[in-house]
């Protein structure tokens, strides 16, 4: 005989046999269920907290509950969602040494940051984007009588990281070379921006001409910049940096008015520069308020290394003010031959210390030389950097 295979499972027991089984079950589980459903609304009903309407978002500002703690305040140094932000080398020592050989041997070694819990680590802490190197950063700017001044930013951002030019961080020999006095000479600043390499920074003498037009075309190229202020010179006035001359006899009010309103010629700058100034420089009285200044708003001052009486160092220290001396100056003759042995003397100094300063102007004869040493100059190991890497910086020793 065969098989039926259409004929329902347990044909050979009786029908019906397990339907009373069956519904006793679904009973017990509907019961269950009302039970629990019948909990569950007793439990919200004697709870605040529990499920409950929420007010519109309109409706929750206008009347906050008085016992809910508000959620904080962004801050300076928060990111937009809460979580504070840090430096780079926050969580960091940095010890720097010079070897025999004249290399620069950089030491890091753990420390922990301030605070608990996570940190916004900003890595765009040195240098600008390039497609917006010409623009300020608005929170790094003050509005004032004078201009439009350096300031810290609200995240503690200085003006000389942030326009400063990112170094590559590799071990060797580093020169900064400074050429000054641009927006002195139309033709001589024109001939700089347009033929001098992107590593060399730039001085802008206050006291120039469309100083902000020639500082985003430099800024665009990609160079560092620095504003030269006017400081009195030993044989003052016989040579009269200017009008607003920063002199050792004037109130400190007057000089620090002076220094802002060379401040506001332009923007972007990483620092301050001497135009001339032997006798201010000489004197740590009158030094002392002004650099406190440069200082408190974030930027480096460079001593272009002429008067062999300045109070440079002893005055930054004190103020805790990023500072650099200038080791050389490269055209005292105006010669391309000069110029181009003062440049490898310069080379000289910074394989014996690991590093080296060197300032020129911005004659036909400095810039040709300059711009000849510096395309052979990365062939013997040499980088050229901006002069904020090479700064004595209180914050990152």
């Amino acid at each position: 005989m065969g098989t039926d295979l259409h004929a329902p499972l347990g044909r050979n027991r009786k029908a019906g046999s397990r339907r009373p089984g069956v519904l006793r079950l679904g009973r017990i589980a509907a019961s269950l269920c009302l039970f629990a459903i019948g909990g569950f609304s007793l439990y919200t009903a004697f709870r605040g907290d529990g499920l409950e309407r929420t007010k519109p978002p309109a409706e929750q500002a206008a009347t906050p509950p008085s016992n809910t703690p508000q959620p904080p305040t962004t801050t300076a140094n928060q990111a937009a969602d809460g979580m504070p932000r840090a430096e780079p080398r926050s969580g960091a020592n940095v010890e720097q040494m010079v070897t025999g050989d004249g290399s620069v041997v950089t030491k890091y070694s753990p420390r922990p940051r301030d605070g608990s819990g996570p940190v916004l680590v900003d890595a765009m802490q040195i240098g600008q984007d390039p497609r917006m190197a010409a623009q300020p950063n608005e929170a790094l700017l003050e509005d004032t009588p004078f201009g439009r001044l350096p300031i810290v930013g609200p995240d503690g951002r200085r003006p000389m990281d942030q326009y400063a030019r990112p170094s590559s961080g590799a071990r060797g020999v580093r020169i900064a070379i400074v050429v000054s006095g641009l927006g002195l000479s139309q033709t001589g600043t024109q001939r700089a921006i347009a033929e001098l390499p992107e590593e060399i920074t730039f001085a802008f003498a206050a006291s120039g001409n469309s100083l902000q037009r020639w500082m985003q075309e430099a800024r665009r190229g990609g160079h560092e910049i620095l504003l030269q202020v006017p400081l009195e010179p030993f044989d003052y006035p016989a040579n009269d940096p200017g009008p607003e001359t920063l002199l050792t006899t004037k109130p400190v009010a007057r000089n620090i008015e002076n220094l802002h309103k060379a401040m506001g010629e332009i923007t972007n700058y990483t620092g301050v520069m001497n135009y001339l100034g032997g006798r201010f420089l000489s004197d740590s009285t009158a030094m002392e308020p002004v650099m406190r200044d440069i200082g408190k708003r974030g930027l480096l001052f460079l001593d272009d290394g002429t008067s062999a009486q300045s109070k440079t160092a002893d005055v930054a220290k004190g103020t805790e003010l990023p500072y650099a001396f200038a080791d050389l100056q490269l055209d005292g003759q105006l010669d391309i031959n000069a110029v181009l042995k003062k440049l490898d003397e310069l080379e000289r100094i910074a394989r014996k210390n690991g590093q080296a300063i060197g300032v020129a102007s911005a004659f036909d004869e400095s810039v040709d030389a300059i711009a000849k040493w510096s395309e052979e100059a990365a062939m013997r190991g040499i980088e050229i950097v901006g002069v904020a890497a090479l700064s004595n910086d209180p914050r990152n020793p």
